[in-house]
């Protein structure tokens, strides 16, 4: 059996990482991947295939940057050649980005069959790229993976057939799971003379967030207000530099607000592990900080991973100094519950696997236990705290 993996982007790096692994055990499996280049300096990618321990892809079609018309075209036009030489039984697609769609795309014209992992997610916001691309690419898959119930439920809602549907759970928490030990054993905040539970953790990338003057300039004093009462980190993403830096952010103030350079994938986890409060526009760190029981605000208006909120630690608000202030203010009060989401267990890819190799079905019905919360809390008090739910590279604890 040949399968072709696509990805692009940062967080599809993430997912790839726990599905390759799995099929690496399948000897009757060769497992193609091929990189567009939508990220493509070495923090956003190369760093993130070391850390992963992900092959160096079989093919880089170098995209690059460019606008969503330029980047989806530049994969289609480079992709189709690949495909249509490889004929693969399969072409696995990740997440939401550009590229996701694009290898759809260009897979379902040459009559391939497509998997989609992280298929069903729904902001219901029209304005975002990404949810033009989950929709369009769940059109196109024959085999859908979903993370959650809700996606199930969305898909039906979009008059999809049960039999396309596997709740398989999050393959980002299968990385989590198989990279935290090491994320701890950096001592990421303890080299910046923070401690653990002693900073805030902030990413900001969305277009929403950074690209109109006003709106960044409302968040960036609001993370100044916040970093008066404590250390405020901040890896600042490209984009968002690119516009402070034209914005003239953040300015002088008093407190304490870093402004860092982007960090890999293992630091970012240390970073996320040791943080007494979150504050993102990620769709990824809403599910890790679920996972770790971590306070998080997100400064959305929407999520297409509501059970972050319901079940989760996971809060959204709009992007105004007051009302992020507030929120951070009541979440930090106190280390929630973490909670057990099902099937967020590190086991995700390996049923993914057992899916494509061996036309097992994983559906609703399997998994009656809904999430729930345990007593103990997570976050900050994680580096001390039994892991046994943690896998480790020899396998699952």
């Amino acid at each position: 059996m040949r399968l072709v993996s696509v990805v692009g982007a940062r967080p599809n790096f993430m997912k790839l990482a726990p599905v390759d692994r799995e099929l690496a055990k399948r000897r009757d499996v060769e497992h193609v991947i091929v990189h567009t280049g939508q990220h493509y300096d070495s923090e956003m990618s190369g760093a993130f295939f070391e850390e992963l321990w992900i092959p160096a892809p079989d093919y880089h079609l170098g995209v690059g940057s460019g606008s969503h018309a330029t980047q989806t075209a530049a994969v289609l036009q480079r992709l189709e050649p690949i495909l249509a030489r490889l004929r693969p039984d399969l072409v696995l697609v990740y997440g939401d980005v550009n590229s996701t769609l694009a290898a759809a795309l260009v897979a379902a014209k040459l009559g391939l069959r497509v998997g989609h992992v992280e298929a069903g997610l729904r902001s219901g916001d029209w304005t975002m790229p990404e949810e033009i691309n989950r929709v369009l690419t769940d059109r196109l898959a024959e085999l859908l993976f979903i993370p959650s119930r809700d996606a199930a439920v969305n898909l039906a809602a979009e008059g999809v057939a049960v039999d396309r549907v596997y709740f398989v759970g999050n393959v980002m928490i299968d990385s989590l799971c198989w990279a935290l030990p090491d994320a701890l054993a950096r001592n990421v905040p303890a080299r910046h003379g923070l401690a653990q539970g002693g900073y805030v953790l902030v990413t900001l990338h969305r277009p929403s967030n950074v690209d109109d003057p006003a709106t960044l300039r409302l968040l960036v004093d609001a993370l100044q207000c916040l970093s008066r009462e404590q250390p405020v980190v901040f890896p600042v993403h490209p984009r968002a530099r690119e516009r402070m830096q034209a914005a003239g952010l953040p300015g002088t103030a008093e407190g304490d607000l870093r402004l860092i350079e982007p960090v890999g994938y293992l630091d970012m986890l240390g970073w996320v592990a040791g943080a007494k409060l979150v504050v993102t526009d990620s769709g990824g760190l809403q599910e890790e900080t679920t996972f770790l029981g971590i306070p998080c605000v997100t400064v959305r208006p929407n999520t297409e991973r509501p059970i972050t909120c319901l079940h989760g630690t996971n809060r959204l608000v709009a992007p105004r100094r007051d009302a992020i202030l507030a929120a951070a203010r009541a979440a930090a009060r106190g280390s929630p519950a973490r909670p057990v989401v099902e099937r967020w267990d590190g086991r995700a890819a390996e049923r993914i696997v057992r899916v494509i190799c061996d036309g097992e079905r994983f559906d609703l019905d399997d998994a009656p236990n809904r999430a729930v919360a345990i007593s103990e809390p997570r976050g900050a008090a994680w580096a001390t705290a039994d892991r046994s739910v943690v896998s480790t590279r020899d396998g699952l604890m």
